[in-house]
């Protein structure tokens, strides 16, 4: 996969258009609305394990791995920066899961978390896909912004494999936010644009992830596995108890060692 020639370009833009594939990807997956109007539950959760089994193995390879690397290199306590950025990535977004009004998939609205509210379920809905998306539009900006460190062929790859792990999980919570709320009786247009809109973080996030790193070099270990903990919480706190719902458990087992099957062979395979 010849990518030398994207070394010349800002790794700011290149992280936003990154971002911007990976929103896209997430509104193709929330089309499927216009096909589907139901989404059976073994389907749904077999979809989510998989975004589970992404953002786990792109937690390790693609952020926690380079971080220890990078700080080896610089002569630097290797566990220092992962340890610590991990935590308060894990701590930035329970913060927010505090504040941010949200609603899981699956849930009555009684138990929407944050600060309460008289907001409809949609809305809630999808602001507990949006809360996920920060911390990936954190780690492809971060990625990229790796480049200013080290402009080098691998370091882009890494980068570019991360965000079509990234995109590929989207595709499916695209369809996993959109087609519920055409269940909860929206039209299908309203919950394709609700459903897309989920992913419009991301391309902010990725852009303020590698603004960052560019304007601090030293951040970049810390800001690496900060966005690996934000996402390892996700998994944690998000995906997995609702992949896990209802008795197809083990389709949603099935479906996490994919995800990370896959996540594994694009990021050793291209970085």
């Amino acid at each position: 996969m010849k990518t030398e020639w994207l070394l010349d370009y800002n790794p700011v833009l290149l992280a936003l258009v990154a971002a911007l594939f990976t929103w896209g990807i997430t509104a193709l997956g929330a089309a499927m609305v216009f096909f589907f109007k139901t989404i059976a539950p073994k389907v749904l959760n077999s979809m989510l394990g998989f975004a589970a089994g992404v953002m786990i193995a792109a937690s390790f390879w693609s952020l926690l791995k380079p971080a220890i690397e990078l700080t080896e290199a610089q002569g630097g306590i290797k566990w220092l920066p992962a340890v610590t950025g991990f935590l308060a990535g894990g701590a930035f977004l329970l913060v927010i899961n505090k504040i941010l009004p949200h609603l899981h998939l699956g849930l009555s609205i009684d138990r929407a978390e944050g600060i309460k509210t008289s907001w409809q379920r949609s809305v809630l809905l999808v602001l507990a896909i949006t809360l996920h998306n920060i911390p990936e539009g954190l780690a492809i900006g971060v990625a990229f912004g790796a480049l200013a460190n080290s402009p080098e062929t691998g370091t882009l790859a890494g980068a570019i494999a991360l965000a079509l792990g990234i995109g590929l999980q989207n595709f499916p919570e695209g369809a996993a936010v959109s087609i519920p709320l055409r269940r909860e009786g929206l039209s299908r247009l309203k919950a394709f644009n609700y459903g897309q809109l989920s992913g419009i973080v991301e391309p902010v996030a990725a852009v303020l992830g590698a603004y960052l790193v560019l304007t601090i070099a030293p951040l970049l270990p810390y800001a690496l596995s900060f966005a690996a903990g934000a996402m390892i919480f996700v998994v944690v706190e998000e995906l997995i108890p609702e992949s896990q719902q209802g008795n197809e458990t083990d389709l949603s087992t099935i479906g996490a060692m994919l995800g990370f099957a896959t996540m594994m062979l694009l990021d050793v395979a291209l970085g």
